[in-house]
């Protein structure tokens, strides 16, 4: 049996839509693949977007800056010292990107001006942390990502 060109071209073109097909059903529907949003609710995080910039642009009311330290413990964040550490009250989000079940909230409780965020909670890899506190009522944010 000989094949001309003709029916070449079709068997092609069929075998190379059954491979695109194929490729896009297994992407799709196989777990391994599966890639959830960076972020739940996007779309309400996105509204609030200039209320976190202003929020950060506070952080300029300080003559210090937070600043982040590996410590024996974990992770030490101090905070400015000309603050008064009753007056502060917010949350510490740790956000890890490779997996979202590690991501977790603490409770700002300072001892000092520094906050230390336990080394059992923290592996070792990248964390981006959001620090959303409130001073005096008004509101600070600081993010910074970090290399445990």
């Amino acid at each position: 049996m000989k094949i001309n060109w003709g029916t070449g071209l079709v068997i092609g073109m069929i075998l190379f839509i059954g491979f695109i097909l194929f490729m896009v059903i297994t992407m799709s529907t196989d777990e391994k693949y599966s890639y959830d949003l960076v972020t739940e609710e996007y779309y309400k995080k996105e509204l609030a977007y200039q209320e976190e910039i202003d929020a950060e642009e506070n952080l300029s009311d300080f003559s210090e800056k937070i600043t982040g330290t590996k410590v024996a413990n974990g992770w030490q964040i101090s905070f400015p010292e000309e603050i008064e550490t009753s007056k502060v009250e917010g949350t510490v989000f740790l956000y890890r990107p490779s997996n979202k079940q590690l991501d977790f909230d603490l409770p700002i409780e300072l001892s000092g001006s520094n906050l230390l965020i336990p080394d059992e909670r923290l592996l070792d890899g990248r964390w981006n942390i959001t620090i959303d506190w409130k001073y005096d009522s008004k509101k600070y944010l600081y993010k910074a990502s970090i290399s445990y």
